[in-house]
């Protein structure tokens, strides 16, 4: 597939690694020389000094040819603009990062598919929307919906009291047999090995256990876990970026208590006259006795979205210090994924690799609807819309010549979430749930052609 990146920032550095995996042919444009060193220093791929916006620019990277062209420069005009020139010089789809989230909500009545932009795509408003489904499935690590929840992947680190622990999935599945729920994937407690479950795999305490479930089947596997459920009601968020403006209004309009604190003067009374259900604090949110007297110990969890990295890590483990039960950080930096749990922080979100995993599905072969990667494990997670003509169609599970690195979680229908038995049979229309490791795909992707 012949992709065209334009911005060589950290979304589009972050998009051409990952797709460069893929073996995809990709040219990166970026206005700015230092950008693209950097890039053709790390990655095997093509780049090209020059405006996105320029016919010509576009014409050098072979825009006629071109299967997907993704904006994601600093400026959303620019996005806009340079989406619109591709679709009309031949670029068979274009997907375009913004910041207004009105243009998200309203794009079926503007209908920008009429301008030539197929996608519209919000880093802040995905980073926003992670973390409200974060708070509303509290008790788990991670969190994923499909289909407005009809299925919904959870993360949960195991402890001694959960009731499958020392039991395979097989026997969990006798002793349970009416949960709604399924292990897709598991990562060893001290290991950086996925596995995909079979029959026979043991759950082991310390173990990160990916489960899909149905509507109802996260209240099950919480009572299962062995942990004391406690609602969020009461948020801090410590930020007035465009991330922690989002989250707050979408929190206030779910009914959640919400204090947040910004440094910038300017800033946190802007904010305070367009979040009335909101309490707004201007200072700062590294002081621990402003936190205090703030009252952070009251707080169900902590939320840290400042531009800064470092700031929001260190600002939940004062959180955690104080004993909020439930703390999320934004951070740019991805190799800050594998010691979070080590350092007691219980989430962490990159706008980056939840802009990379909404954009990953039109790479993917067969009709992609939507794709996550597992923070921190090797798998990736794929809903399948079944055509007629799929292999998979009109096929019992236990049937199917899955490989072993892959396993179906659930099946959409009609709206309806189903976790699959052996004798289910997936019919034409189906939405199809599937967890594979990398080195499945290929073999994944030919069920659903």
């Amino acid at each position: 597939m012949k992709i065209i990146i334009a911005g060589a920032g950290e979304v589009g550095f972050h998009l051409a690694k990952l797709l460069s995996y893929e073996s995809q042919e990709i040219t990166l444009l970026d206005t700015k020389k230092e950008n693209l060193v950097y890039a053709i220093d790390h990655l095997d791929i093509r780049v090209i000094k020059g405006d996105a916006t320029s016919i010509a620019t576009l014409k050098d990277a072979r825009i006629a040819n071109s299967d997907l062209f993704i904006a994601v420069t600093s400026s959303e005009t620019t996005n806009i603009t340079a989406c619109v020139l591709a679709k009309q010089l031949g670029a068979k789809r274009t997907i375009a990062r913004i910041s207004n989230a009105e243009f998200i909500d309203q794009k079926d009545e503007v209908g920008f598919s009429k301008f030539g932009i197929d996608e519209l795509i919000s880093p802040e408003s995905l980073a926003a929307g992670e973390i409200e489904l974060l708070l509303n499935q509290y008790g788990f690590d991670d969190g994923y919906e499909f289909e407005e929840g009809a299925l919904t992947m959870l993360s949960l680190r195991l402890s001694e009291s959960a009731s499958f622990v020392n039991k395979t999935v097989q026997e969990a599945a006798e002793v349970f047999p009416q949960l709604h729920f399924v292990p897709i994937a598991i990562q060893r407690f001290g290991t950086q090995y996925t596995i995909i479950p079979r029959g026979d795999t043991e759950f082991k305490e310390g173990d990160k256990v990916i489960f899909v479930t149905s509507k109802g089947g996260s209240e099950d596997l919480f009572k299962l876990s062995g942990k004391m459920r406690l609602d969020v009601k009461n948020v801090m968020i410590l930020g007035g970026s465009k991330i922690g403006h989002k989250t707050a209004k979408d929190l206030c309009a779910a009914n959640f208590r919400i204090k947040l604190i910004e440094s910038n003067k300017d800033v946190a009374f802007e904010m305070a006259d367009d979040l009335p259900n909101a309490l707004v604090i201007h200072g700062d949110g590294r002081d621990v006795e402003l936190l205090e007297e703030e009252n952070i110990s009251g707080m169900d969890a902590f939320v840290a979205v400042t531009g800064n990295s470092e700031t929001n890590i260190m600002s939940c483990l004062v959180a955690k210090s104080k004993g909020v039960k439930k703390t999320i950080a934004l951070v740019e930096n991805m190799d800050y994924y594998q010691i979070s749990e080590s350092i007691g922080i219980d989430t962490l979100i990159n706008k980056k690799l939840l802009a990379a995993n909404n954009i990953f599905r039109y790479i993917r072969k067969g009709e992609v609807v939507a794709m996550t990667k597992l923070n921190n494990m090797n798998a990736e997670l794929l809903e399948f819309v079944v055509k007629k003509r799929s292999k998979i169609t009109d096929k019992n599970v236990k049937d199917l010549d899955f490989p072993r690195s892959a396993i179906i979680g659930g099946v959409i229908r009609n709206g309806t979430g189903i976790i699959p038995l052996g004798d289910f049979k997936v019919q034409a229309g189906d939405r199809v749930v599937v967890c594979c490791l990398p080195r499945a795909i290929t073999q994944v992707e030919k069920f659903f052609f």
